[in-house]
């Protein structure tokens, strides 16, 4: 077997690793404008024992293969179709049933001009995989939405341990 095919096998890496007692990890994507990439690293999530894997943006950076549980966050796109709200690399990483059982719930960004498909991915995602839809927030998000994911994943992951 290659080393690419043997690595891609492997469990990933987080981004960012979880400090002291590790309590669960969130899952993002972040298209080429890094708002949702920004945001997270804003949250600090890894201060509050939560490892932060980050979905690869294009195919030659590999796949990610999380086997711990997580919440999933996702950039809503398709400005209102909702065939294109969840981003493909996030279809594609949720298709694997090993990174689809680790789902424990979602958390979504969007942009309000998009009317009532604000957020839709959060919706389509928490609907296919059965799962909570936690928080959502527009575009980057504001200190007070950061405030709220990262008290509300350290006191979710608390309150849900598998």
């Amino acid at each position: 077997m290659s080393e690419v095919a043997t690595a891609q096998l492997q469990e990933s890496v987080p981004e960012h690793v979880a400090e002291g007692e590790k309590i669960g990890a969130i899952v993002y994507f972040s298209s080429a404008s890094e708002n949702t990439a920004r945001f997270v690293a804003n949250c600090h999530l890894q201060d509050e024992g939560i490892n932060v894997y980050r979905i690869p943006l294009r195919r030659s950076q590999g796949d990610l293969h999380v086997s711990e549980p997580y919440v999933l966050m996702v950039p809503t796109y398709g400005g209102g179709n909702a065939k294109k709200a969840v981003p493909v690399q996030v279809r594609k990483f949720l298709n694997d049933p090993d990174n689809r059982a680790g789902i424990r719930g979602v958390v979504a960004s969007g942009n309000t001009n998009f009317g009532d498909a604000f957020c839709m991915a959060g919706d389509i995602v928490a609907r296919k995989c059965k799962v909570p839809f936690l928080y959502y927030f527009e575009l980057m998000g504001t200190k007070e939405d950061e405030t709220k994911v990262r008290n509300g994943m350290r006191d979710f992951f608390l309150n849900h341990r598998d």
